[in-house]
């Protein structure tokens, strides 16, 4: 099938979707999710993607409420605080703190030399711990952002928890190693397990529960010491979450599936089957009975914990079709796998990419309020038609070096020409 005809169904395919759901909705984000949180209030969701921004949703409207940018690479690891301010981190092993409505960090704290790749804040909310590719785990100050490093991994950190009495703090790395740190000294008692470790998560209780790149749970007692297994899948878990009061796992695999995981039984209740894309993060909405994934699609999906079955349209995002205006539309259907990233009108909430309004006659790089490339900055490039056309010819990767746009191409010159003559019309109103 060509690519106009992939973009022909997809638009079929999305008007079945907005006829027979109640909210039909598209996702935000340009690249896979890479990290989810939910507010202690439970009314917002914060999502992390590869596209370099995070998304506060609302979850009364599935709507996003405001991106966020500041990071210069993939953003990896989300939270919030208790305050209901966020945390992000990314791979410019950079963290930001963040005020809602505000369009800039209030602060940035700096130190890691490597991706940061996960985020824990202690119950007290006086501290937040990150975990890094640079081999080593920090614990920040949020009152002055002053930050203490551990070392003890030989290999990238790729998890990081606090014990429910935040007198101690528990990493997981690539190396193999669990270790236990012993608060506030920092003193670390390491645990060798049998396969990379991804993630790892604490229990109310006090139970640690690693995830495995052999697609196993293990199970570990606030010492340490080992408290049993359960094979989760036969692909290796990279997100893992645990309902608010324990009970339950859910742990999602590189293989697209979510195994949710009855904790005291040990025992595998059900495996949620998506789309087939791998899934790169999860968490629970504080009803315990729904679970929320991060695609490697771009797809934010909710699900029933207790059927296994998908909620709603089961995807986040606006909540009408941005091109029903264009039914019909050869260039409006080419457009359509732009439009998770770019809107058409400024006046509409911005996305993952930057809004084409305006785009034709506009230098490359150069639009207020963006944060682009740096690779994008020193080119010598003007939108036109002509232009827009060679860069879905050759491809982003080609044509732009560097950009963070995903990698597509359009083989068809009429596609192509429809496309251009379609972003013609519709980004001069």
């Amino acid at each position: 099938m060509g690519w106009a005809s992939c973009a022909r169904v997809a638009a079929t395919l999305l008007e079945v979707v907005a006829t027979s759901a109640a909210h039909a909705q598209l996702a935000g984000h340009g690249g896979p999710v890479r990290a989810l949180a939910v507010s202690a209030d439970g009314d917002s969701l914060l999502s992390g993607s590869f596209d370099t921004s995070a998304i506060r949703w609302s979850l009364k409207t599935d709507a996003a409420g405001e991106v966020l940018r500041h990071h210069a690479g993939a953003i990896n690891a989300v939270a919030f605080l208790q305050d209901g301010r966020m945390i992000t981190a990314g791979a410019d092993a950079r963290l930001a703190v963040w005020t809602a409505g505000r369009p800039q960090p209030d602060q940035v704290l700096e130190g890691h030399t490597g991706p940061v790749v996960a985020l824990a804040v202690a119950s007290d909310g006086s501290t937040l711990a990150s975990a890094s590719w640079d081999h080593s785990v920090r614990l920040w100050s949020l009152a002055d952002g002053a930050s203490r490093e551990f070392e003890g991994h030989a290999q990238n950190v790729n998890g990081v928890a606090f014990a429910p009495d935040g007198m101690s703090l528990v990493s997981v790395g690539y190396d193999r190693a669990l270790c236990i740190w012993r608060l506030p000294e920092g003193r670390p008692e390491m645990v060798e397990l049998p396969a990379p470790l991804n993630a790892v998560a604490i229990a109310p209780d006090g139970e640690i529960v690693a995830a495995g790149a052999d697609g196993k749970l293990r199970m570990l007692t606030a010492d340490g010491e080992p408290a049993g297994e359960v094979a989760a899948g036969s692909a290796p878990i990279v997100a893992l979450a645990l309902s608010d009061d324990g009970t339950l796992i859910a742990a999602a695999g590189i293989g697209g599936t979510v195994a949710i995981v009855e904790r005291k039984s040990r025992s595998v209740l059900r495996t949620l089957v998506g789309p087939g894309f791998p899934v790169w993060s999860v968490v629970f909405l504080h009803d315990a009975a729904t679970l929320v994934t991060g695609g490697a699609d771009g797809r934010i999906r909710r699900w029933n914990v207790h059927t296994g079955e998908p909620v709603g349209s089961n995807l986040f995002g606006t909540s009408a079709d941005p091109l029903a205006a264009y039914a019909g539309d050869h260039g409006a259907d080419v457009f359509r796998a732009c439009v998770a990233c770019h809107t058409l009108s400024a006046k509409e909430p911005q996305r993952a990419g930057p809004t084409l309004a305006g785009l034709f006659g506009r230098k490359i790089a150069s639009l207020p309020g963006y944060r682009f490339s740096e690779a994008l900055k020193t080119m010598d490039i003007v939108w036109t038609p002509e232009t827009v056309a060679k860069l879905f010819e050759v491809g982003p990767n080609a044509y732009t070096p560097g950009t963070k746009m995903p990698e597509q191409r359009i083989g068809s010159a009429e596609d192509r020409r429809a496309l251009t003559d379609f972003l013609a019309r519709a980004t001069s109103r």
